[in-house]
């Protein structure tokens, strides 16, 4: 095992007891997948928490209302007065909100938890209501994003002051995990008051410096390090901060947000400094001071390049900064919220959970009013039995995936007009925000060229890329672009295949050419691929229009598209038609 995935994971255990001693006043962003790596450090966060502490889950899409608070319905119905009720970010006060899949935030919910993360509180003023509910709270954001496209957002990322990558922790290290510590003497749960370490003049000046050196422009950089420091302090019972305790903070909080790594040539100042009979007493002692700071400087950095992962210590120095969002990047084609919906009718149910259909509300109390209203009463009676709430249609983010044959049938001619064909789609599905993905088959099998991504650049780099010529496994073609389809739809995403194919296969599932048992293999894929629901269209990309083509798409219930006869509209058009509605 390598000694780097081992330090990178007791760096991570590290971070989780500095976690429990202030829940409230610290946020983590934790770049990691799903496994066991996450689950188990996450499990140790709960263990350190003190008993009692609110540990809450943001639901995905979560509305307005659920999130801040609202109007308590059947409380102001009930009672007469308007009742409010508090929301999740005031329910997790002095506790810890888990945020899965935090790279897929909206903008606007983002600000939201910042808003309430700088001032402490959370303010309702709608519906007839006017309060205020404490909300201090810390946040852990779970980072599952692939590549530049996908990245938290820029607000909750520079308040969040710990920053772990648990993707290059492989599970074997877990087992060298340092056994938990006691933190009742480091004041466990005591938030702000817990952090009773003495600050030296020089430690504040020191994470200044540090922060500069290594390209960090966010002000609070330094500020969440320095409270770090003192956390680091107070978990190793010191009563004043030292070295170790800045080391960890930079480790922790300045190096992961690092946008380079400061190199100690460049850093050489260009003029030696003055001898003793040349600089003033005063000025002397200033020279002093500084070169102490920058000595200081150089230990700390030192200690911490030591202690980094090769892989980020690598991306520093190639220049490479970390992921984030900017505000206004939004995320048209990710999923919606069920309050966000097209609505589609009402249902009875309770209005914390859905939007209140307040017609409906009406109409379904409506007959009941004489039996419930006494003589010479106005006042309108609605029970909880008469709620209605909107059923509202999802959105779902959409992938469309382009399984392109590159064989030999596809003459090179065929298969450059078929990577403009290509080109043409995926601009359209640029504008509609859909991820794209590219799978090629030729030879003897099918190969993934692109994951599924946002980015038009990295498609259309992978296409020009693109080899021509071998054989055609057409079934190994479909059955890959199959299996894509079913793990986008596992992960709660739309898949729409778009194969562009002849249709003419001649090599078999097995990998042995033969036109008889491979094209009964391809449509044995294709009835497959039908089978599950997958929406599909097919294009034709021989000279002339081929029936094997068109009888590919009638297995894989597709619709057929031949391309010398599509222009840009009609294929445009087919797209759409074939995307999920939403």
């Amino acid at each position: 095992m390598s000694a780097a995935p081992d330090a990178a994971w007791i760096q991570a255990c590290l971070a989780a007891s500095l976690l429990a001693i202030d829940p409230a006043g610290t946020s983590v962003v934790v770049r990691a997948r799903p496994g066991p790596v996450r689950d188990t450090w996450l499990a140790r966060l709960h263990a350190l928490l003190p008993e009692g502490t609110p540990v809450t889950r943001l639901p995905a899409g979560i509305a307005d209302d659920a999130l801040l608070g609202g109007l308590d319905l059947p409380a102001t119905l009930a009672t007469g007065r308007p009742v409010a009720q508090p929301g999740l970010i005031a329910r997790s006060h002095g506790g810890m909100v888990v945020v899965p899949m935090a790279e897929r935030l909206g903008p606007g919910t983002a600000a939201r938890i910042a808003q309430a993360l700088d001032t402490g509180a959370v303010e309702v003023a709608r519906d007839g209501i006017a309060t205020r509910h404490p909300a201090r709270f810390g946040l852990v954001l779970l980072d599952e994003g692939e590549g530049e496209d996908e990245a938290l957002p820029a607000c909750l990322a520079d308040r969040a002051a710990l920053h772990l990558d648990l993707d290059a922790v492989p599970p074997g290290a877990l087992a060298a995990a340092p056994p938990l510590p006691d933190l009742t003497g480091a004041g466990a749960g005591a938030g702000a008051g817990a952090i009773q370490a003495d600050v030296p003049p020089e430690a504040a000046e020191t994470l200044c410096a540090v922060a500069a050196r290594l390209g960090i422009a966010s002000l609070r950089a330094p500020l969440l390090a320095l409270r770090v420091a003192r956390l680091h302090a107070a978990l190793s019972g010191r009563a004043a901060l030292e070295d170790a305790d800045l080391t960890a903070a930079v480790a922790l909080v300045l190096a992961p947000r690092a946008r380079a790594w400061p190199d100690d040539k460049s850093e050489a100042p260009s003029e030696p400094p003055p001898g003793p009979d040349e600089a003033e007493p005063a000025d002397r002692q200033e020279d002093d001071r500084i070169g102490k700071h920058q000595c200081l400087d150089d230990r700390v950095l030192a200690a911490v390049a030591a202690s980094l992962p090769p892989g980020l210590l690598a991306r520093l120095l190639a220049g490479e900064g970390p992921r984030t969002r900017s505000p206004g990047a939004g995320r048209a084609g990710a999923a919606t919220s069920a309050q966000r919906g097209r609505p589609v009718g009402a249902r009875p149910g309770d209005p914390r959970r859905g939007r209140l259909a307040l017609i409906e509300t009406l109409r379904a109390a409506a007959p009941w009013q004489r039996l419930r209203r006494g003589e010479a009463e106005a006042r309108l009676r609605i029970t909880a039995d008469d709620l209605r709430i909107r059923r509202l249609v999802q959105k779902r983010e959409t992938t469309t995936i382009f399984a392109v044959d590159a064989s030999g049938s596809a003459a090179l001619e065929r298969l450059a007009e078929a990577k403009g064909t290509v080109e043409s789609l995926l601009a359209e599905c640029y504008v509609r925000r859909d991820r794209v993905a590219l799978v090629a088959f030729r030879g003897s099998g099918a190969d993934l060229l692109l994951a599924p991504t946002r980015s038009l650049v990295r498609a259309k780099r992978a296409l020009a890329s693109l080899p021509g010529g071998g054989g055609t496994p057409l079934a190994a073609g479909i059955e890959a672009a199959g299996r894509l389809a079913a793990m986008e739809r596992r992960a709660g995403r739309s898949a729409t295949v778009l194969l562009l194919t002849d249709g003419r296969a001649n090599v078999a599932r097995s990998g042995a050419p033969g036109r008889a048992q491979a094209g009964a293999d391809a449509l044995s894929a294709a009835k497959a691929l039908a089978a599950t629901g997958t929406r599909a269209l097919v294009i034709d990309t021989a000279a002339r229009p081929q029936d094997s083509a068109r009888t590919l798409a009638a297995a894989m219930a597709a619709r057929y598209l031949a391309m010398p006869q599509a222009d840009a509209a009609r294929l445009t058009r087919a797209v759409r038609e074939a995307a999920p509605p939403g």
